[in-house]
This record gives C-alpha cells, structure tokens and sequence, in this order.
C-alpha cells in the first residue's frame, strides 16, 4: 500500500484577499493543473486584513479572469500566524504585506518561506503587484500574477524535483 505524498502548499497574500491573492490563487490553480501537478498541490489565498472576510473574488477581478479561462472560487480569509506552519510557501503581493507576514513569523524557518511574487517574474519592472481596486486595471493585475506564478511554479519544480 503507498502513502499519499503531502502536498505541497502555496498561500498568496494581499491586503483583503478579494483581487490580487484570489487571481493569483486562480491563475497558479490553472498552471498547476495544466502541468498535471494537481494532486501534489494545495493552493489557497488570504489577506493581511478581515476587511472583506467572508467574500467572494472582487466581480472586477473574476470578470479579468474569466475572460482568460480561469474560474475565481476562493472565499476571503485572514491570514494567522498559524498558517505560517502549514504553508510551504507564503506569497505577497507587495512589500507592504510582506512586511506584515515578516512580523508574523516566529522563527527564520517560517520567514524563509515568505516571498514576494514579483521575485519569480524575470521580466518583472518591480516588486509590487499593484492593487487594482481604486485603479480599475484588473486585467494588468491579471498577466502580472500569470508571469510572477509562471515563475513561481518553475522554481517549486525545480526545487522539490517534479516533472513538468
């Protein structure tokens, strides 16, 4: 009998968890299953904030992301210092809540798995994914985190030697 393999778990992070972290979460969905990778991933999002705890993708957000095949289904969270222990991979959108998860983190154990997802975007022209709530630029929003989480899964591959 084999024993099912823990997955490899991915958390992105933004301010409230209804634009950036939820179209990441969706877009890193999409590439996990498209390189077959799905049963060996737990991807999921939250916010630094509980301001829109409770809710749905921003419609703007899940509108961007329709219209590039990839279905928004996450409910805002807030993220805890306890899912510093179960994430492999805790993601920011920007350095403001990377911050905020820095202050979170009780050992280097735990900051070492908290990046930024611009960092894995090679062409990337800075380390913040812009907020698209006040800038209505959703679709921009949208190819940054595709590109940040095309890299992204590049480097868990080649870190944890899966097969793409």
């Amino acid at each position: 009998m084999t024993q099912k393999k823990t997955p490899i778990r991915v958390c992105f992070v933004c301010l409230g968890n209804i634009c950036r972290s939820p179209t990441a979460e969706g877009v890193m969905t999409q590439l996990v299953a498209e390189a077959g990778l799905t049963e060996q991933f737990f991807i999921d999002s939250a916010g630094t904030s509980a301001y829109h705890t409770g809710e749905a993708a921003d419609a703007r957000s899940a509108q961007a992301a329709l219209r590039r095949g990839v279905k928004l289904t996450s409910i805002s969270r807030q993220f805890e210092a306890r899912d510093l222990e179960t994430f492999d991979y805790v993601v920011a959108m920007d350095r403001r809540n990377l911050a905020h998860l820095t202050q979170l983190a009780r050992s280097d154990r735990e900051r070492g798995k908290i990046s930024l997802l611009r960092a894995y975007d090679t062409q990337a022209d800075g380390l913040d994914v812009p907020d698209p709530y006040f800038e209505d630029n959703f679709d921009a929003v949208f190819d940054i985190c595709r590109a940040g989480c095309t890299g992204l899964l590049q480097h868990i591959c080649a870190e944890r030697g899966l097969a793409r």
